[in-house]
C-alpha cells in the first residue's frame, strides 16, 4: 500500500497531538506538514516530541498545501479555522478528516458542495470514538419504541461549544426514528431559565461543563416502569484516533460529502 501523505492542523493541541502519534505508529501513513497557529517555517521536530521526518509548520494553510503535496488533511481545531481549511483543502484537490465541531447547517451544506463539486471524499465526524458512534446507532434503535428521551453530554470547561456536535449528531439521529413528541408536562414552566437545557424537537440537550472530565454523553429513554440509559465514556484522547485511522483510509476511495462515522462503518 502507498504512503497516505497527511497534513495536521492543531498538532500542538491535545486531538492534534494524539493524531500525529497515530501517524507515527501507523506504516502507511506519513506525515508531510503541519499547520499551526505559531512557529510559521520552524521544524515541527524542533517545537514538539514529534521524532520523524523533518517537516515544517505552516500558519498560512494555503502555503502548506502548496509547498507539502499531500492526500489527506486531518483537521482538529476550532469551528471556524475548521471550515476554512476544509474549504481550502477541498480547493487544492486534497481530502479532509475533520473532527471539529460547532459547524452550522449552511457551513456543511456549502462543504458538501464544494466536495460534490472536485469530485473528492470530506469526511465531517462529530465523535471519532467507535464507542460513542455505536451508542448513537443504539439510540437511534431505541427511539422507535422509547419516544420519551433527553440527553445528557459531558465534557472538560475548556470545550467552545454547547451542546456538542456528538449529543446534536444523537437527536438527529434520534428524530429519525422517533414519534414527534414535546417531552416533558405540556404546562411545564422553567422557574430559572436553562433549568430544561435545549430543545431539539420536543427533546432535551443538558450540557455539563467540568475539569476532569474528557468527553462523555448518556442517553435516557423512559418508559412506562422502565429506564434505559445508554452512556460512552472517553477517558482519554487516544479512544478517538481508531475512527480517526478508519477515516482517513476510507476518505481515499470517496468522491462524496460524508457527516458522522457511522456512515463508513460497516
Amino acid at each position: 500500500m502507498d504512503d497516505i501523505r497527511i497534513i495536521v492542523a492543531g498538532a500542538r493541541g491535545k486531538m492534534g497531538s494524539e493524531a500525529v502519534r497515530l501517524i507515527e505508529r501507523t506504516e502507511h501513513f506519513k506525515l508531510v506538514g503541519v499547520v499551526d497557529r505559531t512557529f510559521d517555517g520552524k521544524l515541527f521536530n524542533d517545537v514538539s516530541d514529534y521524532n520523524g521526518e523533518p517537516v515544517r509548520v505552516y500558519t498560512d494553510p494555503e502555503a502548506c498545501l502548496e509547498n507539502c503535496p499531500a492526500d489527506v488533511w486531518i483537521d482538529l481545531t476550532v469551528p471556524k479555522a475548521g471550515f476554512l481549511h476544509a474549504k481550502t483543502a477541498l480547493a487544492h484537490g486534497v481530502r479532509p478528516v475533520v473532527g471539529t465541531t460547532g459547524f452550522t447547517d449552511a457551513e456543511l451544506e456549502e462543504l458538501k458542495a464544494v466536495s460534490a463539486q472536485k469530485g473528492i471524499g470530506c469526511i465531517i465526524a462529530p465523535n471519532f470514538a467507535i464507542g460513542a458512534v455505536l451508542m448513537m446507532k443504539f439510540a437511534q434503535m431505541a427511539a422507535k419504541y422509547f419516544p420519551d428521551v433527553e440527553i445528557i453530554e459531558l465534557h472538560h470547561d475548556r470545550k467552545k461549544d454547547a451542546p456538542s456536535g456528538t449529543s446534536v449528531k444523537t437527536a438527529q439521529m434520534i428524530s429519525e426514528a422517533r414519534r414527534k413528541k414535546t417531552q416533558g408536562h405540556p404546562d411545564e414552566k422553567e422557574t430559572l431559565q436553562g433549568a430544561r437545557g435545549a430543545d431539539f424537537e420536543g427533546m432535551h440537550i443538558h450540557s455539563v461543563r467540568l475539569p476532569g472530565l474528557v468527553a462523555h454523553q448518556e442517553v435516557l429513554f423512559g418508559g412506562d416502569g422502565q429506564l434505559l440509559t445508554i452512556r460512552h465514556d472517553s477517558m482519554d484522547r487516544a479512544s478517538f484516533m481508531s475512527g480517526v485511522k478508519v477515516a482517513v483510509e476510507t476518505v481515499m476511495n470517496l468522491n462524496t460529502f460524508v457527516y458522522g462515522l457511522e456512515n463508513i462503518l460497516d
